[in-house]
């Protein structure tokens, strides 16, 4: 079983059952298929070969789910990127992993067209896909073969490519949608873009069971009122994002003022879920079943948490739980033992839906992944997450590498040095960072947030700057971050005394 065999199994069992419902229209499981075939059809005529990688930029779209069905039915590799990204980024990811047909619009086209590096990229837009001739064109694939890279943030400035085979994604779908009870009568929520890891339980675990995809346009990610109006209106019966979005329909939609009688399991990941929050929504939703999922993109979800009870402290978030998708995991101290109840160390992840690997480096193989955050073993045998090990962080669901951002910075003819840090929650987490520079007048942070939007995706874009002589640092020659937060945290404390 291939991830493409979903979409075309269900096309045999349910033809009828709404497969996609975008912002423009419902598609059946049937026209579905038929696009998707379409769409394979078209990559062929144009050279597409097993193993090549199709990029797909464009905006989120049953047509742009039917662009990665048909790569997938080449055995092509489809490689989606964020429609919000500038242009230096995609460029960046289309040589990274050597991508010679890329999906877009002619608008978007015409931003690379220009760019030397990329003479030999050729195009495939939405309306020449549309008009091939169908072919019953399906590809067997091995289930370690590649099916998608997810690009990430990375330490080194440049984005990291996440290899992910059939194997890995339908190793986490299939204990989904077992876990969840999904069937053909259930309707997917979908909040998350799809180059976001997230979006792969919302695809593929509906296409498994015949269920309907609900796609959120990205136009209203984060704006509560029309977020609760597209609850209400297409009822979902299973909803999976970021707490930040639902502590924003919340704390600004109101949401517990309206019904959503169809609602049946509420997900949530990429962030702790602050307490006060979730304990709001689960006290109003009785019947609902609440699950915390938690896994960076190298695994997708490796393990999970249903809330049954929320505890009095509201210091202690709710845990990541145990191992799922036939994954192991185990939290290991700096002397390679594992830990026991009340210690620390750092998750780490063995089994199915661990990645190949990044792209254009060594294998992964069999080894276990460091997950690279810290836990604690609780004596039920859940385990809590701590933090980070490093200076990667979670802003809205987004995971950042803060050497991406520090990079793209760093590029200012200005700046000398910089250390970007993070601090608030869920929604309202911000990105400051803190510069030298070689000159008397520093820039400016709109001058920064332009300098930084040529080179990073929009949610990577600092909210504010502050300007130093130089960076402290730490005796062992390392900028010394905790004073930076200590420096911060007076700025943010003063600033609300002020007001």
């Amino acid at each position: 079983m291939n991830l493409h065999h979903l979409l075309l199994e269900s096309a045999r069992k349910w033809p009828d059952n709404i497969a996609v419902q975008d912002a423009q229209k419902s598609y059946s499981y049937r026209e579905m298929d038929t696009l998707a075939g379409q769409l394979a059809s078209a990559l062929a005529a144009r050279g597409v070969h097993p193993g090549d990688r199709v990029g797909i930029w464009l905006e989120k779209s049953a047509l742009t789910l039917a662009m990665m069905q048909g790569a997938l039915r080449l055995h092509a590799v489809y490689v989606p990127l964020d429609p919000l990204s500038p242009p230096a980024r995609i460029e960046a990811i289309i040589r990274d992993c050597g991508i010679r047909m890329l999906c877009t619009s002619p608008q978007r086209a015409e931003l690379l067209s220009s760019r030397k590096e990329l003479a030999e990229l050729r195009y495939l837009f939405p309306e020449e896909a549309m008009a091939a001739e169908r072919a019953l064109i399906a590809i067997p694939a091995a289930d370690d073969d590649l099916a998608y890279i997810l690009y990430t943030s990375g330490s080194t400035g440049t984005p990291k490519g996440v290899c992910i085979s059939h194997r890995n994604a339908l190793s986490f779908v299939n204990w989904a949608i077992e876990e969840l009870r999904a069937t053909s009568a259930d309707r997917f929520s979908n909040h998350a873009p799809f180059h976001f890891d997230l979006s792969v339980l919302d695809i593929y675990g509906a296409f498994a069971v015949g269920a309907a995809v609900l796609l959120i346009p990205e136009g209203i990610s984060y704006m509560p009122v029309q977020l609760i109006e597209f609850l209400q209106t297409a009822k979902p019966t299973i909803w999976y994002s970021v707490p930040s979005v639902l502590t924003l329909m919340l704390e600004q939609g109101n949401l517990l003022e309206h019904e959503l009688p169809a609602l049946r399991v509420l997900l949530f990941a990429g962030e702790p879920f602050p307490i006060k929050h979730l304990r709001r929504l689960y006290q109003h939703w009785p019947g609902v079943r609440f699950l915390n999922l938690y896994g960076p993109t190298e695994t997708n979800v490796c393990t999970f948490y249903e809330v049954t009870h929320i505890a009095d402290d509201e210091t202690a978030p709710v845990p990541i739980g145990r191992a799922c998708s036939g994954d192991q995991v185990w939290g290991q101290k700096e002397d390679g033992t594992p830990i026991q109840p009340g210690e620390t160390g750092e998750l780490m992840v063995s089994g199915p839906t661990v990645m190949l690997g990044y792209w254009g480096k060594e294998p992964h193989g069999k080894r276990p992944y460091p997950t690279g955050d810290l836990v604690t073993l609780e004596p039920d045998g859940n385990y809590r997450y701590l933090g980070r090990r490093d200076h990667m962080v979670k802003v809205r669901g987004y995971r950042i590498e803060i050497g991406d951002i520090e990079a793209a910075l760093l590029a200012h003819p200005a700046i000398s040095a910089t250390a970007v840090l993070t601090y608030g929650e869920g929604i309202s987490a911000r990105l400051a960072a803190f510069i030298s520079c070689n000159e008397s007048e520093p820039p400016s942070l709109l001058e920064l947030k332009k300098h930084c939007a040529q080179r990073l995706p929009r949610y990577m874009i600092i909210d504010e700057v502050h300007p130093l002589p130089s960076l402290p640092f730490t005796r062992n020659g390392k900028i010394d971050r905790l004073a930076l937060k200590t420096m911060l945290t007076q700025r943010s404390e003063d600033h609300v005394t002020q007001r």
